[in-house]
């Protein structure tokens, strides 16, 4: 299960990036959420056969604000890569580069409420990274 979730990830997270620069840019950004919440929506009802959980109510009342707010963030990601490809964002860009400053952001988070720990190779690692972004952005 180790390498398959990742294998998961990665192959959905190249669909997802192909996908989102070919939706028709003519089309509302909330209608095309619409479509693609509704088939996410039939995905998940039908993902409870696979995952075989007996008491799906009880299930539902396990959830807290984290599970709501995944979906609001979800969301914004959703219409914010949207936006992004259609205001010109190149796909081999957008993606690391958000992916960078999202990391960059969550490594102080971690730092500051997770009591997380930076070793010399994980700086190292983070100088790289912000390198990289300073060279994407040459043209």
């Amino acid at each position: 299960m180790y390498y398959f979730s990742i294998i998961v990830v990665i192959s959905t997270s190249v669909l997802y990036h192909i996908c989102c620069k070919y939706i028709n840019e003519s089309v509302n950004p909330a209608v095309s959420m619409i479509g693609t919440y509704s088939v996410a929506l039939i995905a998940s009802i039908l993902s409870i056969f696979i995952f075989q959980n007996k008491d799906i109510m009880l299930e539902f009342k396990k959830l807290n604000w984290a599970s709501y707010t995944l979906g609001i963030a979800i969301f914004g990601i959703e219409v914010g890569f949207l936006l992004a490809y259609r205001s010109g964002w190149s796909i081999n860009i957008v993606p690391l580069f958000v992916n960078i400053i999202t990391s960059i952001i969550l490594i102080f988070i971690g730092i500051c409420f997770f009591k997380t720990r930076l070793s010399m190779i994980n700086v190292l690692g983070i100088c790289i990274s912000v390198l990289g972004l300073v060279l994407m952005n040459k043209k």
